[in-house]
């Protein structure tokens, strides 16, 4: 399991003890293309920097000039001196800093191919931990959004949302909760903290391994979060919120690639473009700000190794190596990866909470 990559933020400087003279800087832009999920416009930060100025108070008494005995005034007596209204704080000292997320988007991205009906029930087992946990590490956050997508177009999902990134709200097939999840609190196809969470992420998490064996987990996170996709009336209507943290929850059993050769079967395409395309993709949808996404791959790491999964001999245990999400997840300031072959993902997502909640103290509000 590899260590949690934290970053140091430098504090917000007090009020009483500097100043931003509000510089800017220019920005412009960067088309990229990716394949088949169409063009990204990235914006490059290009930003000027500031200057900080200071100054000591000056009397608003004329002084005498030692030489010629002629009064002398301050330039700055011209007017009184500025004044900043910073409130009255309660204990006599500056005001705390409004910081940290108030929400929370959960994306989770689940593999419903055929081999993956244990890793679907030890998620399921684990999850109400982990919302629990993070409920009250996060305690000044007071709404959250989760989602559940499948690694394919679901077929059995309810009408308007059978293609890559719709949100579980039915599910069917074998080892499925083979039940309509919703209806939901929010009305929407979304769960929410006023849900019996542990119930409807029950149904909606066991999405089932009647999927299609080329899985496109990558592909179908990036349409989950396509603002079309948000839009109103759309499958996933306000789902993705721009002021609140996003945590992408990645779980499968097979890399996602463009295998030549597939169990002597058609070639497998994965998800269009690599994995910098993935990151691009993903932070572009979070407004460029890449510190407000965390990443947690449930996967098979390079190491420690899962047993390999011999999926052209019909196995259902074990993992293939997945060298690629492994290099999307580290892209990320907050990722996070650990073995979707373990026994429990409770210590995993216990371990992760820590970088959740980095992350939500350092969150910047869009704007």
């Amino acid at each position: 399991m590899r260590a949690l990559a934290l970053t140091l933020v430098t504090p917000l400087c007090l009020l009483a003890a500097c100043s931003d003279d509000g510089g800017g800087g220019n920005n412009s832009s960067v088309t990229m293309t990716l394949g088949s999920i169409g063009s990204l416009t990235l914006p490059s930060d290009t930003t000027g920097t500031g200057t900080e100025s200071t100054g000591t108070p000056t009397s608003t008494d004329a002084t005498t000039d030692a030489n010629t005995s002629e009064p002398v005034t301050s330039s700055a007596d011209s007017g009184p001196a500025p004044k900043f209204d910073i409130g009255s704080p309660p204990d006599g000292g500056l005001p705390e800093p409004d910081t940290g997320c108030k929400k929370v988007d959960l994306l989770f991205v689940i593999d419903n191919s055929g081999s993956m009906a244990d890793e679907q029930i030890n998620l399921v087992n684990s999850f109400p931990d982990f919302v629990s946990e993070m409920q009250t590490q996060l305690s000044n956050t007071d709404s959250y959004h989760v989602g559940v997508i499948s690694s394919d177009s679901n077929i059995y999902n309810g009408a308007g949302c059978q293609m890559h990134g719709g949100l579980i709200n039915k599910t069917g097939g074998a080892s499925s909760s083979n039940a309509t999840c919703t209806p939901y609190a929010s009305g929407k196809n979304w769960m929410s903290e006023t849900d019996d969470l542990q119930t409807k992420f029950a149904c909606a998490g066991q999405v089932g391994t009647g999927g299609d064996g080329n899985e496109q987990p990558m592909y179908a996170m990036l349409q989950a979060v396509q603002p079309q996709n948000n839009a109103p009336g759309a499958c996933n209507d306000g789902f993705i919120r721009p002021d609140a943290l996003l945590v992408v929850v990645l779980i499968t059993d097979e890399e996602d690639d463009h295998e030549v050769q597939a169990c002597q079967q058609l070639p497998q395409s994965g998800s269009p473009a690599e994995p910098g395309d993935w990151y691009n993709g993903l932070v572009v949808a979070k407004g460029n700000v890449e510190t407000n996404i965390v990443v947690l791959s449930l996967i098979g790491p390079t190491n420690p190794m899962c047993p390999a999964l011999d999926k052209c001999n019909g196995g259902i245990t074990g993992a293939e190596l997945s060298p690629r999400i492994v290099q999307f997840t580290e892209l990320f300031t907050n990722g996070f990866i650990g073995q979707i072959c373990a026994p429990s993902y409770k210590q995993f997502f216990s371990e992760a909470i820590g970088l959740i909640d980095e992350a939500c103290e350092n969150f910047m509000p869009p704007g």
